[in-house]
């Protein structure tokens, strides 16, 4: 069964939405081989202070693959602050672009 986690952290007060939307986008080329990661989408809280992003893994164990320590501390380094993290079972995918509905257990 596929695995989404739900990463939150607090964006500082003089980070702009613009320096946040730069740093996603830095990042995205780090996110592209990682093992048993299906998707990934960057968050960015209407009001600029909380970023994150939602993933969906393969599995749990691919997951905790990636957030390890020191992915942890990259983001402390880049960001300022520490993640938390959310893990969801994902019985069921709607894949509009790709017409198509997952399930699986």
């Amino acid at each position: 069964m596929a695995i989404t986690a739900i990463v939150r952290f607090a964006l500082g007060e003089d980070r702009t939405r613009e320096a946040a939307r730069a740093a996603f986008e830095a990042s995205a080329p780090l996110y592209r081989d990682v093992q048993g990661l299906i998707r990934k989408y960057y968050l960015l809280s209407g009001d600029g202070r909380t970023g994150g992003g939602v993933y969906l893994f393969k599995s749990r164990e691919d997951a905790e693959r990636l957030f390890d320590a020191a992915w942890r501390a990259g983001i402390h380094e880049r960001l300022g602050a520490e993640p938390s993290i959310e893990y969801f079972e994902t019985p069921v995918i709607v894949d509009n672009d790709a017409g198509a509905i997952t399930t699986g257990a």
